[in-house]
């Protein structure tokens, strides 16, 4: 088995290095996200923590995105806007804030903002809007 596999890496060399390259790249990924943007939060975290504390639902993308599809009672609030607008978000730092994008990566970058700006508990939604509709949970467009 051992011989296989050094045979093959030696055959696919170019191929073996991409996969390795990234393999390093995804992982280096995960942990800067966990590091920089907090917890990322699974779909069914997330439903818990709107349901027994009241979580403010916080949606980056851009308007028109977000008048296609959201989450129930989801605040729009686009990304390059975050800064200028927070106020809009409540005077409550302590309060927990669920942030989406449409698949995740705006979402963390919106949490790091946040936190910056003194909000305590910030959480990213793992997948962003994607992730919960793979999980079959609802959205409006109201």
């Amino acid at each position: 088995m051992t011989d296989q596999l050094l045979t093959f890496v030696q055959a696919h060399l170019v191929l073996f290095a991409a996969l390795i390259v990234v393999t390093v790249a995804l992982i280096a990924n995960e942990v800067h996200g966990s590091v920089q943007g907090g917890k990322r939060l699974a779909p069914s975290e997330a439903v818990r923590l709107i349901n027994d504390r009241d979580a403010l639902v916080l949606d980056v993308r851009p308007a028109a995105d977000f008048k296609k599809g959201h989450l129930l009672n989801a605040v729009n609030l686009p990304l390059p806007k975050l800064t200028d607008r927070a106020s809009e978000i409540g005077k409550d730092k302590s309060r927990p804030v669920i942030v989406y994008c449409a698949i995740g990566p705006t979402a963390v970058e919106a949490a790091i903002r946040l936190r910056k700006l003194g909000h305590t508990e910030v959480y990213a939604l793992r997948g962003g809007l994607n992730g919960w509709l793979g999980a079959n949970l609802p959205v409006t467009a109201k």
